[in-house]
């Protein structure tokens, strides 16, 4: 009876220890992925400011040879 309750705490035992290392795999796994999306987006997201950045001084630029073509010479 003994050796039944040590081979049923043993297998229970290494099904627990299985399924916390199931579960650290999965929080590793995503962990891992969010560290990979962020590495696409940072680049992503710079190139997207750097954009709107040059589109804003191109349509100042813009608007100021507009008013300066429109106002009158002295």
């Amino acid at each position: 009876m003994a050796n039944e309750t040590t081979d049923l705490s043993t297998a229970v035992s290494a099904l627990f220890d299985t399924a916390g290392k199931l579960a650290q795999q999965q929080v590793d796994l995503l962990s891992t992925g969010v560290k990979a999306i962020g590495q696409v987006v940072e680049p992503l997201a710079k190139t997207a400011i750097d954009l709107v950045g040059s589109a804003s001084n191109t349509i100042g630029q813009v608007l100021q040879g507009a008013s300066s073509a429109i106002a009158p010479k002295k």
